[in-house]
């Protein structure tokens, strides 16, 4: 753990106060070396007891009277020790953030007061236990188990915490007060240092049930955050944002995995399906904060909104019919409609072009009424698309800025030429016919290999520059396991910004000299912003230019973000606005946290949309719009440029389709997209009475 010259020096006078030591030497109390510091665990508990007592004796058996200064001195020892990465969050520790409150969470403790707290079959919280810089610290011999005054059936726990150098401690759940033990009654997560801690159960792990094969958990001194999903239907741990184990409290599984632990001689263990959330006293030094809840009652859903939006979707086009498309396949399977991109030309025709996952573009008149489509260009020969790896396929569409003159769009694909390959390429319009693409004409931009069939990303669009933005996943796979996300050398994980009006380099085209990372050494000049998991979409504001991204999550957190001049948002230090994995951060300055996220008790994969500029729905003008996959929400977000806030989410009524996508017309009209087996998947907004 680092810290300041100030720092150390303070530690250092620390140290060195026979007052407070005693007989203790400054090397038994502390160690310094090469800028960190680290505390003994036997010396803090001897400071501690002669601040509380007043007037203890030193192992050696000397007398120490402690001051009031002396006191503070302690305290602040303390705090030094936890203070860790908290200067950098981006709020105060055991505040809840207004999407956390639209989102149902409550505060367990709040920095200042043991309230809400007691120990074990007791009525109040004993000394031992101690707030220290925000935190809710073991650090007395004798403190005890504490427990919650509430009891809590099905609920989300969310928290930090800190163990000291070869420090255990544990969280425990559904726990009565009917035996000499927490633990005779409530199953627990373990929690202790993994490099000096005593116990092979390892921190995360629940204790003698579930383990898991990965290590999430930060170094001693360091701040981790866990996080559990308590239902009777499935049960999820956390580490760091890293899923540890799902389980189903009381199944099979479980009473099989508790008869062969210690546990099994308790005949109450595990069978509460309410009771108290317990914090262990094992003896070490440990820290806890941020400490939240969330109870989950059966038959509610959870949504972080301030209200519903009188707006409904309907059918954009419903009679119409798809040229050369059958719902059936030639193995007489059902074939569903994959609409993926809904755009325009740019060209003042108010044509509509909509391209199918599986690579087919239509084109039809702009109208409600419309009938029929036309096939405007068929590269499904050329396109790679699978239902077992649907994240593969066409995935991007986009005319030039001047079509009217250049007759270019662009396509970004999945080729059959190679595995897991994605290719961008230039296409023309035919000569005789606008209705048609030139389907002699092909000319590959860039080509990208991709490590699996997931997080392509696939997003190609226009900025009011004239580049071409591309939004890219990190390769796919989980946890980002190439560490793409953070390497400027690799293009996966980023927005692309290239110049597909002029040539350099040996490619079909150039890079804007102003792009971020041109002169950095090893870094790819195309790179506009990094970071990024999956960009599933990206859309630019066309009232301000505003480039909005909405990334999708990997265990906990779906976000959006307005992406700027060589922004890093964080993945897979971060995911969303919460360091993930060992290695993960808190918040940071280069690192740029989302405007807005929501954790999978919401949805589980956010599917973005475009800020609606449109003239039919005026009291939609200026939001976001975009949706959930997985959950089908579909939600209106309004943001404050000015004061870079967030001011209101709001619910739009759903009938829970799975959207895939948005598109907008050229009069600024957002529809969305959703797999139909119809082929009835393109929906508008409307107002309803």
């Amino acid at each position: 753990m680092a810290y300041t010259q100030q720092d150390l020096c303070h530690w250092r006078e620390i140290a060195s106060s026979p007052v407070l030591l005693g007989n203790w030497s400054a090397p038994e109390a502390a160690v310094y070396t090469g800028g960190s510091v680290k505390g003994t665990e036997k010396g803090f508990y001897y400071q501690l007891q002669a601040a509380t007592a007043g007037s203890k004796r030193s192992p050696s058996g000397a007398k120490d009277t402690m001051t009031s200064r002396n006191h503070s001195i302690v305290t602040g020892l303390l705090a030094i020790l936890f203070l860790g990465s908290s200067l950098l969050t981006a709020a105060e520790p055991n505040t809840l953030s207004e999407a956390e409150k639209k989102a149902g969470w409550q505060l367990l403790f709040d920095g200042k007061t043991t309230k809400g707290w007691r120990n074990y079959q007791a009525k109040d919280v004993s000394d031992g236990w101690k707030i220290v810089d925000g935190a809710l610290t073991r650090a007395g011999k004798g403190a005890g188990d504490i427990i919650t005054a509430k009891q809590y059936d099905s609920f989300e726990l969310s928290l930090e915490f800190n163990i000291s150098k070869g420090g255990n401690s544990g969280i425990m759940f559904h726990v009565d007060e009917k035996g000499k033990r927490a633990w005779h009654s409530g199953p627990e997560i373990q929690i202790q240092d993994n490099t000096d801690g005593h116990d092979p159960q390892k921190a995360g792990w629940l204790y003698q049930l579930y383990s898991s094969k990965d290590d999430a958990t930060k170094p001693a001194g360091e701040w981790n955050q866990f996080r559990m999903t308590i239902t009777p239907k499935q049960c999820a741990t956390y580490m760091n944002g890293v899923r540890y184990a799902r389980f189903v409290k009381g199944s099979a599984d479980w009473k099989k995995r508790v008869a062969k632990s210690k546990f099994s001689k308790y005949p109450g263990f595990g069978a509460n399906t309410t009771g108290h959330i317990c914090l262990q006293d094992h003896g070490n030094l440990v820290s806890y904060r941020n400490i939240k809840i969330r109870h989950l009652k059966e038959g509610t859903t959870v949504d972080p909104v301030d209200g519903t939006l009188a707006y409904k979707p309907t059918l954009a086009f419903p009679n119409l019919k798809w040229a050369g498309w059958d719902p059936i396949n030639e193995a007489g399977k059902s074939q569903p409609l994959r609409p993926i991109i809904l755009t325009h030309a740019g060209d003042g025709s108010n044509r509509v072009f909509v391209a199918t996952q599986r690579g087919v573009i239509h084109v039809f008149d702009n109208d409600q009424k419309a009938t029929s489509t036309q096939v405007y260009a068929d590269l499904s020969k050329k396109v790679s698309y699978s239902d077992r790896q649907n994240e593969e396929g066409f995935l991007g569409f986009a005319f030039h800025p001047d079509y009217a003159k250049t007759g270019e769009f662009f396509a970004y694909y999945t080729t059959k030429q190679s595995p897991h390959t994605s290719v961008i390429s230039r296409f023309r319009v035919s000569k005789d016919n606008p209705n048609k693409a030139d389907p002699q004409f092909e000319e590959e931009i860039m080509r990208l290999e991709q490590p699996y069939w997931n997080h392509n990303g696939g997003t190609i669009a226009f900025g009011p520059d004239g580049y071409l933005y591309i939004g890219l996943g990190d390769g796919g796979a989980g946890n980002d396991p190439h560490g793409n996300g953070q390497n400027l050398s690799k293009l996966l994980g980023s927005v692309l910004r290239i110049d597909i009006d002029h040539k350099a380099d040996g490619h079909n085209y150039a890079i804007p000299a102003d792009n971020p990372f041109v002169k950095q050494k090893g870094a790819r000049g195309e790179i506009w912003a990094r970071g990024f998991r999956n960009i599933w979409r990206l859309g630019f504001d066309r009232a301000n230019g505003d480039l909005w991204v909405a990334d999708v999550g990997q265990n906990l957190w779906e976000e959006i973000n307005i992406v700027t001049r060589g922004g890093n948002y964080g993945w897979n230090l971060r995911e969303g606005a919460h360091l993930f994995g060992a290695k993960g951060v808190s918040a940071r300055k280069d690192l740029v946290d989302p405007i807005w996220e929501y954790d999978h008790e919401v949805g589980k994969s956010i599917t973005g949309g475009y800020v609606y500029r449109g003239k039919k729905l005026p009291g939609l003008v200026g939001a976001y719009l975009y949706a959930d996959y997985v959950s089908g929400r579909l939600w209106a977000l309004r943001y404050d440029t000015s004061s870079k806030k967030v001011v209101s989410n709001h619910a739009l009524q759903s009938d829970r389709k799975q959207v895939i996508s948005y598109g907008e017309d050229e009069t600024g009209e957002v529809y969305f997209l959703v797999v139909d087996p119809k082929g009835q998947g393109i929906y508008r907004f409307e107002k309803t009475n």
